[in-house]
Formats: C-alpha cells, sequence, structure tokens
C-alpha cells in the first residue's frame, strides 16, 4: 500500500515540475488530485490497520475473497498484524495476585512521642523587648546562637536547642537579619540586666 503511495507522489512531483515548465495549469491539477488521491489512500490504509488493531485477536475475520482454508492449519500471525496490547509485559500484578493477607504482618504502631518532646520540637514564642531594651541591645556585641532556617535567636542553655546544630552569631547581627528573641529563654532580658 505504502509503495503505491509512494509511486503516486513521485508523478504528482514530476507532474508539478512539468506544470511549472510549461505554464500549464492542467498538469498542476492532475498534481493535485495525484495528491489528493495518495492522501485518501494513507488514510484508508490507516483506518483498516486501526480497525484490525481493534479487532478481538483471537477471532480472525474470514476474507470473503481468500479461498476457504482447512481449520486444521492456522497460521502464526505476523509481527505487523500481533496487536501492541499483546507484546506488552505485565508488571504490577492483578489485585488477587499479591498474596494472602494473613500472610502480611501488621505494621506496627507508631510509638508515641511523650508530651515534653512535642513540645519541645514545637518553635518557641517570641520575646517581647521594650524600646529601651532595643536601644541597649543595639550597642551590645554579645553572642547568640540560631538554628538554620528557624526565626529566633536564643541563649546557648535554651531548653529548646537541644541536640540542634548551633550557629554563633552577634546579637545586633542577628537583630540585623531579621531574626527574633525567643521566648522561652529570653535573651534580651537576660543580656540587657546583664549590662544593665
Amino acid at each position: 500500500m505504502l509503495y503505491i503511495v509512494l509511486v503516486l507522489v513521485l508523478a504528482a512531483l514530476g507532474l508539478l515540475v512539468t506544470a511549472l515548465i510549461t505554464a500549464s495549469s492542467l498538469w498542476a491539477w492532475v498534481s493535485i488530485g495525484l495528491s489528493v488521491l495518495a492522501g485518501l489512500i494513507l488514510v484508508a490504509d490507516w483506518l483498516r490497520r486501526r480497525r484490525r488493531a481493534s479487532a478481538p485477536s483471537d477471532v480472525a475475520e474470514p476474507d470473503p475473497a481468500a479461498p476457504a482454508a482447512p481449520a486444521a492449519s492456522v497460521a502464526e500471525p505476523t509481527p505487523e498484524e500481533v496487536p501492541a496490547e499483546a507484546e506488552q509485559t505485565v508488571l504490577i500484578p492483578a489485585a488477587g495476585d499479591l498474596g494472602d493477607p494473613a500472610d502480611t504482618p501488621d505494621p506496627e504502631p507508631a510509638a508515641e512521642e511523650p508530651a515534653a518532646e512535642v513540645e519541645a520540637e514545637a518553635e518557641p514564642g517570641e520575646e517581647k523587648t521594650p524600646a529601651d531594651d532595643i536601644a541597649v541591645l543595639a550597642d551590645l556585641e554579645d553572642e547568640v546562637v540560631v538554628v538554620d532556617e528557624h526565626p529566633r535567636y536564643h541563649l546557648r542553655a535554651c531548653p529548646w536547642l537541644g541536640t540542634r546544630e548551633l550557629i554563633p552569631i552577634g546579637i545586633g547581627e542577628a537583630r540585623q537579619l531579621g531574626f527574633t528573641p525567643c521566648a522561652r529563654c529570653t535573651p534580651d532580658a537576660t543580656l540587657v540586666a546583664a549590662h544593665s
């Protein structure tokens, strides 16, 4: 089928060149007609292949023009005739093929953390610092610590820190970078009281 389409396209191209050389519109129209015919043949071939692929593979439709073959001799389908669905490999087992549910152990329930650990994980609140203390803190060079990706700065003795990785930083720089004081260890009130 594709060979016929190829011949028709080549003939249409030859007629188009002839139409351009001779300046005759008749050859151009014949070239267009051959191109349309080639396109119709391609569409018909595509529909025929699609119909064949969607038909059940184990029930072959008899061709009325073909001679009747004996029932005992069944020809193997060629690779072109095997539908794409038959060539695919099943990677996921069907719902019932997973085994007996009684053989599968029950998942162990997650151990609940003590309330103290849950509280330690929650982000501490922000310490409220009076305006007078903020002026004093701006002049201090004392060191506080911060934890990466957390908004508060802390004293080293803060119970919330636990075993987290700490980053030492000056209190003035911490405030400039947008960190706020921890409400548990109250670094602002502690440092202001120490320098008063």
